[in-house]
């Protein structure tokens, strides 16, 4: 018997997990969107995996993108997180700062960490595309806490 969408939501709900910002440089064109399904997959290669929802203009980018960096935020970007989360997406980088990195991508200022990534696989995974990135470079950028994603809102860790 499937569980309802409400019941699961709330039950997920339950698990915090890490913002991030992933990002993409497509021609002449920087995108990034706030993603909080990313995980590691393996040391040895290392991978990692973002999950992607079909129906946001970074899942077109990425079924044909070679690469794609994550930022993980800090607890002082939750701005930078919902700007990233909320269209247009042709305004996001506006006034944030950002270095590029190896596959090009931006690396947001004061983020913790930044991995990038080149696509290693793609995956249906219902109303999301779960990517799959061989990491090429991984910079634990500052010593901060993280910005947590909890029942459907912002949360941080107590010192």
């Amino acid at each position: 018997m499937p569980v309802d969408q409400a019941t699961f939501r709330s039950v997920l709900g339950r698990f915090a997990s890490g913002v991030t910002v992933v990002t993409v440089r497509e021609g002449d064109t920087d995108h990034g969107m706030t993603a909080s399904a990313f995980c590691s997959v393996s040391l040895v290669p290392p991978l990692t995996l973002v999950c992607i929802e079909r129906s946001t203009r970074m899942h077109e980018i990425l079924q044909h993108a070679p690469t794609f960096a994550v930022n993980l935020l800090s607890a002082d970007q939750e701005a930078v997180s919902r700007r990233f989360a909320e269209p247009p997406d042709d305004q996001r980088f506006d006034g944030i700062g950002f270095e590029r990195g190896v596959t090009r991508a931006p690396l947001l200022n004061d983020a913790l960490a930044h991995i990038e990534c080149e696509v290693e696989a793609r995956h249906s995974g219902g109303d999301h595309t779960i990517v799959v990135g061989r990491v090429v470079a991984a910079v634990a950028a500052h010593d901060s806490r993280p910005l947590l994603y909890y029942r459907g809102g912002y949360a941080e860790l107590e010192r």
